[in-house]
């Protein structure tokens, strides 16, 4: 295994994959810790998706250990540990401890070069400079993110953020050093860990800065970022890859698909209302489910009945306002609770009435769609917007599933990846 890869959620595990397939990697997602029977096919890289970006950071910090001692059973030759390109994290973490866990049972010495970090994406409007995150052409602080419901980010210099989530110094590459090239980043990191940097946030605005710090860092035990790192890593591993690994096949016929959406970005808000004007569409309000639990049973009762005209959106994404409505009057967990809990039930009725292909839009919502339907492992697929790719279920049932991050894709996406399957 070239690349053992720590994800912490579905979505940006899926991302990850994509990325990696593209630059000519064999890709298997494993949903959740992998038990230890677990039959995965022989792949360039393996990506372990976990949900761990908002709970606890002690617990994201057991979970990510766990995958790592798998990973490098299997003879995982470096580690990559996947986080949103938008940085999602609580002043806790996760991204802060679990890369402290990482380094230390790596054994990443005293005094040895920093671990890189970095979200920059640029194919997808994530950039960093001086490092400062910027969302398209607003920085990080300024755009949808900063209304997050469960990690409002509301500070774009990441080498802040970073600090405030660990004890080990941050230090920065900025641009000048990335746009110089490989050797000029390598000798940056040096210089951080003659300064006592255990972290160093990496400028980068193009692909090519990405591919220059891949390089630089292909031979660390431990990076971190969003998929555009792992972009440059896979650059510099693909001469050793072997293609034809994977588990991806179309399907002979889709199918009616379900349209799922939790999310509640900026983007997602603008698909959804998009896809309301294509298809039927029924609406999970997390207030009138926790006033009566019945009203899940009606949506996926009523959902299923409408499959015979083709796809059917069911759909929690709402305003910030009605959001913080709900928050107020359950409370934050709750509410994401009760929403959750009614896409895994409305999932399940689905799949009983025939859908084997699903498109979900949300990182929370990916996870439980997919546990709700047993689905442990993925093979990656063709990408139908930058960052998403269509996937294929591993073992069990041959679900065909594409899992959005909620900032991702244009919007008509969710027609776009019924037309893909199709």
């Amino acid at each position: 295994m070239l690349l053992g890869c720590i994800a912490d959620d579905l979505t940006g595990a899926t991302d990850l994959g994509i990325t990696l397939a593209r630059e000519g990697l064999s890709v298997i997602q494993v949903n959740g810790n992998p038990d230890p029977d677990l039959a995965v096919p022989v792949a360039d890289a393996v990506v372990i998706a976990l949900k761990s970006r908002t709970i606890a950071p002690e617990d994201a910090v057991a979970q990510a250990l766990a995958a790592l001692a798998w990973l490098r059973a299997h003879g995982a030759e470096r580690i990559y540990f996947k986080y949103c390109s938008t940085f999602d994290s609580t002043p806790r973490g996760n991204i802060g401890p679990v890369t402290e866990a990482l380094r230390t049972a790596l054994v990443v010495a005293p005094g040895g070069l920093p671990t890189p970090a970095t979200p920059a994406y640029p194919r997808n409007g994530r950039t960093v400079y001086r490092g400062h995150l910027f969302v398209g052409d607003v920085l990080l602080s300024d755009s949808g993110m900063r209304n997050h419901p469960l990690t409002p980010m509301t500070d774009a210099c990441l080498v802040r953020v970073l600090a405030a989530q660990t004890p080990g110094k941050v230090g920065l590459v900025p641009y000048a050093d990335v746009d110089a090239g490989t050797e000029a980043v390598r000798a940056r990191l040096a210089a951080l860990a003659a300064e006592g940097c255990t972290h160093a946030i990496v400028d980068a605005t193009r692909d090519e800065h990405l591919v220059a710090a891949g390089r630089a860092c292909v031979g660390l035990p431990l990076t971190t970022g969003g998929a555009g790192l792992a972009l440059g890593l896979a650059r510099a591993l693909r001469d050793r890859a072997h293609p034809g690994g994977g588990a991806w096949t179309t399907p002979s016929s889709a199918g009616p698909i379900a349209w799922l959406s939790g999310s509640c970005s900026d983007a997602t808000r603008r698909q959804v209302a998009v896809a309301r004007e294509a298809v039927r569409s029924f609406r999970i309000d997390p207030l009138a489910i926790a006033g009566n639990p019945d009203v899940v049973d009606t949506i996926a009762t009523q959902a299923a009945a409408a499959l015979s005209g083709g796809s059917v959106l069911v759909y929690a994404t709402a305003p910030p306002d009605e959001i913080a409505a709900a928050q107020r009057a359950l409370g934050a967990e709750r509410a994401a609770s009760v929403v959750e809990a009614a896409f895994r039930a409305i999932a399940v009725t689905l799949a009983a009435n025939g859908v084997r292909a699903f498109v979900v839009a949300g990182g929370e919502t990916s996870g439980a769609v997919v546990e709700a339907l047993g689905v442990r492992a993925l093979g990656i697929g063709p990408e139908i917007d930058p960052g998403v790719p269509w996937t294929r279920a591993v073992g069990g049932e041959p679900f065909w599933l594409a899992l959005k991050s909620g900032n991702f894709g244009g919007p008509d996406f969710f027609a776009k990846a019924t037309a893909a399957l199709q």
